[in-house]
């Protein structure tokens, strides 16, 4: 039998920020002439983004009361990559048990000490013994759950989770499969002027999220039925999107190219998943993509015809949340699920993430 997906949580920050507010710190972070200001200003406006949630709390202050960031011009000092790293690791479990309670509180009988895997999902931050140890126990999960850490694939990260949490369940029916989803973009926004970080600085933000998978057989709760999934690799668009460590943080490469690149390609994705899954495109009620970005969803939006019903969880997770990378999508399907429950509708369910490589993830799921 196959698996379900049978509760999700989210949790984010206390720290609650404006794009306005963002679009301030930016516009002194980068030293922008008045000309540059404008474009940068459009940029913002433009991103179908209200709010953003930030463990650091220096994008509602002046320079000269920063925390974290330098408080003298440029933002020097400028934060090393073990100073962001260790602001990881002192908020990333927090968050995670946040999510976790949160996934967990409208389960009947759920017992910690059935999880027997935990897999947890972050491109923002690692460390060892690393978050999954730290969550088997605060959480007092058994010490001998099996645990996998699926680290620094980007934005589609959660796809790979929920595969592999797939696999175990269809596997090991008696499993129960619990993922965490950290991440924490804000910790590596950078200063230098350049497009690539006009683009991610105006986007990314702060969140986590949990997931708990079991067998359809064993699953009392019954949320999302896991379909199929298909990936595929763009190799000649690697320089599109890419993700390195830096010594001031991890440094994002992403142009405005990302968007075509997937106008082009994602309609052959989806066929080929519809083929795996034995549907045809009009059987989709509604879809649960990846909000990358404001243009992102547009392209899909051109590309399947979208009604606004059909991707408005993505936008509105845009809206209040902006692109919290791999744990974004978990939180559409969270929305998504609210608005399914009102409608008391089974409905089958189409849903991306892109990433470096230049990666495409694609999975059918249906409302249980």
């Amino acid at each position: 039998m196959g698996s379900i997906i049978s509760a999700i949580g989210t949790s984010n920050p206390s720290n609650k920020f404006s794009q306005e507010q963002i679009f301030s710190f930016m516009k002194d972070a980068h030293q922008l002439d008045d000309n540059n200001s404008r474009r940068l200003e459009s940029l913002y406006k433009g991103s179908g983004i209200d709010f953003r949630h930030s463990v650091l709390n220096d994008f509602g202050k002046e320079r000269g009361d920063y925390d974290f960031f330098g408080n003298d011009l440029g933002l020097e000092p400028f934060p090393t990559t073990s100073k962001r790293g260790d602001i990881f690791q002192s908020h990333a479990l927090n968050l995670s048990l946040t999510a976790i309670e949160d996934c967990t509180k409208n389960l009947k009988n759920f017992d910690k000490k059935t999880v027997t895997h935990l897999i947890t999902v972050s491109c923002t931050g690692m460390y060892a013994p690393g978050l999954d140890i730290e969550i088997v126990e605060k959480l007092g999960l058994n010490v001998s759950v099996e645990r996998t850490c699926i680290n620094f694939m980007g934005c589609y990260g959660a796809f790979n989770a929920l595969k592999v949490a797939d696999y175990i369940c269809r596997a090991q029916p008696t499993s129960t499969v619990l993922i965490v989803d950290v991440e924490l973009c804000t910790l590596h926004f950078q200063r230098e002027n350049t497009l690539d970080n006009w683009l991610a600085n105006s986007l990314f933000a702060d969140g986590a999220s949990a997931v708990i998978v079991k067998n359809e057989e064993f699953a009392e709760e019954k949320l999302f039925e896991i379909n199929s999934f298909y990936t595929e690799v763009v190799t000649e668009a690697r320089n599109e999107m890419a993700w390195k460590i830096g010594n001031h943080g991890f440094e994002m490469q992403l142009t405005n190219k990302v968007s075509k690149q997937i106008k082009s390609g994602i309609k052959n994705i989806a066929d080929k998943l519809l083929k795996k899954a034995n549907l045809a495109i009009d059987e989709i009620g509604s879809f649960a993509i990846h909000p990358g970005g404001r243009k992102i969803l547009e392209v899909c939006d051109e590309v399947f015809k979208l009604s606004t019903l059909q991707n408005e969880p993505a936008y509105t997770v845009l809206k209040n949340f902006g692109n919290m990378s791999s744990t974004t999508v978990i939180f559409v399907l969270a929305e998504l699920s609210k608005k399914l429950k009102i409608n008391k509708s089974e409905e089958q369910i189409m849903s991306f993430a892109f990433g470096p490589g230049l990666t495409f993830e694609s999975m059918i799921l249906k409302y249980a």
